[in-house]
């Protein structure tokens, strides 16, 4: 496989040849410079200050609640409205045509289109309460509302919004349901308007509560108008919560096969310290033992892996499949055998042994081992990094040294 790194050994060119392609460079230069070019004509000046001014402004924007407050009380004054908003029970928002026009394009263009009686100009909104119509023009004038209002009328201002294109106030609505306006009695209804104003994040939020608390929110009466009017729906949230529990499955059983090969990592490395450095009543006979000292060992599955050989040169079947501790000492040997890189100065039992086994074993069962051993090396990475971690959060000093 190619490296990315350059090697050190690349040739480069000689002086003369450096040399040369100056003087070449120089001959283009002058040559160049005997050329007569016409100079571009000047870029306007009245385009670019002011862009440049509208970007600082941009950046630099700051809006005083002063401001906010003007733009409320014309709001609420309706002084000089050449517009009204008519809305359910006959109800009438005073607003000014050119202020709507601005905010909202779509709204401007209604007005536009309708015809004027005796100077003003009329919107229809039917369908929407009185409040939530009053809030979202009151939106349009100053980017303020109520706390209450939001929560009363989340989903009327996030279908208004989206209707007429206020991406500010849109986004101030999912805002809202994500954080504080999901509930499992309105999770199917926010889930169907979402997808119908095209948010997507909130719909993937409102999925995600669905499928957290299934039972609760099947009981639900949006649940069961949802599966009359809307059974695709139904379907994916099934497809859905199917899918999260094979997920909820697939990641206990990687959790539970990362567990048994950190245990592996942990027993190798117990069997290596046992036969090489000893510990506390086992060990080569030209060491010393730690008798007095237990606790110092530093690694966690030495007990039992002291325990487990002492059974096995004591144990009287001692026979691959006759007893199953003796059993789990076979295997052992032979994944350490799998992993060693030095057999021939290794002090661990038989490694030079299934080094010559492993060499007449089939490709099925290579490939089997070579998959163990990849595992249980990940574990031993991971279980370093973990080590690390651990250290550096308990002992903080240690980033200084690091």
């Amino acid at each position: 496989m190619a490296s990315v790194i350059s090697d050190n050994s690349t040739t480069f060119p000689d002086n003369k040849r450096l040399e040369g392609s100056v003087e070449i460079s120089r001959k283009q230069e002058t040559t160049a410079k005997s050329i007569i070019i016409a100079s571009p004509p000047p870029i306007p000046e009245s385009i670019f200050p002011m862009r440049n001014k509208r970007e600082n402004s941009s950046k630099c924007s700051c809006i005083p609640e002063q401001t906010r407050d003007v733009w409320d009380r014309l709001f609420k004054g309706g002084f000089g409205a050449d517009v009204y908003i008519i809305t359910q029970d006959q109800l009438t928002i005073p607003a000014h045509l050119n202020v709507l026009s601005i905010a909202s394009p779509i709204i401007g263009k209604c007005l536009q289109d309708s015809k004027t009686n005796n100077g003003l100009r009329y919107l229809k909104m039917p369908g929407v309460p009185h409040g939530a119509v009053s809030t979202f023009i009151r939106f349009l004038y100053s980017s303020c509302y109520e706390e209450g209002d939001m929560r009363n009328f989340a989903l009327h201002l996030l279908a208004l919004s989206h209707s007429f294109v206020v991406p500010l106030l849109k986004q101030t609505c999912v805002e809202f349901l994500e954080n504080s306006g999901l509930t499992t009695e309105n999770v199917i209804d926010v889930l169907q308007l979402a997808r119908n104003c095209n948010a997507p994040r909130l719909s993937l939020a409102c999925t995600r509560m669905v499928v957290k608390h299934f039972e609760t929110v099947v009981s639900t009466d949006g649940w069961k108008v949802m599966i009359r009017v809307n059974p695709d729906l139904e379907l994916e949230l099934l497809e859905s919560l199917v899918e999260a529990d094979s997920m909820k499955g697939e990641k206990a059983r990687k959790k539970q096969e990362k567990k048994v090969y950190s245990q592996l990592h942990k027993a190798i490395e117990g069997l290596v310290h046992i036969c090489q450095d000893g510990c506390s009543t086992i060990g080569p006979r030209d060491k010393i033992l730690k008798q007095n000292k237990p606790d110092l060992c530093g690694f966690s599955g030495c007990k039992a892996i002291e325990m487990l050989v002492r059974h096995f040169f004591s144990c009287k079947v001692r026979v691959p499949g006759g007893c199953a501790h003796c059993k789990r000492m076979w295997q052992l040997f032979e994944l350490h055998s799998c992993m060693c890189d030095k057999p021939e100065s290794c002090h661990v039992p038989l490694c030079r042994h299934f080094k010559e086994k492993m060499r007449q074993q089939t490709k099925k069962e290579e490939a089997k081992w070579e998959l163990l051993v990849k595992k249980v090396k990940e574990a031993k990475k991971t279980h370093a990094f973990a080590a690390l971690y651990d250290c550096i959060v308990v002992h903080p000093d240690v980033i200084e040294a690091i």
